[in-house]
């Protein structure tokens, strides 16, 4: 990576193989003992390019795939935590997730996200993983949806769909 002044960065592998297994029943994964992010992107998250899939893990090589009903799990977390997020070329164009993918990567640039955003963890249960970004975003993946406690007054939903969704601070709050 080449220290803090370096313009290096790296390919979060860590984030992204702790996140398949995460996806699959297991959210508890996505915090670690000092409770930060896990991989890269919890430790030196100014230097992670996050990604769900790329044409070595996914593709026609498939050699590492993510869960291919969880991908829009996976957007939804990489899109709006800290990290430099790198949308994988097939998922975007011939899965026909344009338009979520999309949806998140404008929640992104609407409230700054970026790749040294402040990370509050909210909940990391097998079935729910909610998480604070900046205080402008909130975010759940999991099959859970009975998580409007954790959810801070305030926030509107602002996009959804399979296992998970995105919350944005309103106006008035």
């Amino acid at each position: 990576v080449g220290g803090a002044a370096s313009a290096g960065m790296v390919f979060d592998f860590t984030t992204k193989g702790i996140l398949n297994a995460a996806v699959e029943g297991e959210l508890w994964r996505l915090i670690d003992p000092q409770g930060k992010a896990p991989g890269v992107m919890g430790w030196w998250p100014a230097k992670a390019v996050t990604f769900v899939d790329n044409h070595d893990t996914g593709s026609t090589q498939a050699m590492w795939p993510f869960p291919s009903d969880k991908v829009m799990q996976g957007y939804a977390y990489i899109l709006t935590h800290p990290g430099t997020p790198c949308i994988f070329y097939d998922h975007f164009f011939n899965w026909g997730f344009k338009d979520e993918i999309a949806a998140l990567v404008a929640i992104r640039k609407r409230n700054g996200i970026t790749a040294t955003s402040a990370l509050e963890i909210l909940m990391h249960e097998g079935d729910a993983y909610v998480a604070e970004i900046d205080g402008k975003v909130v975010v759940k993946i999991g099959t859970r949806y009975d998580v409007g406690a954790v959810i801070p007054a305030g926030f509107a939903t602002s996009a959804h769909g399979k296992d998970y969704a995105v919350w944005e601070k309103t106006a008035a709050a």
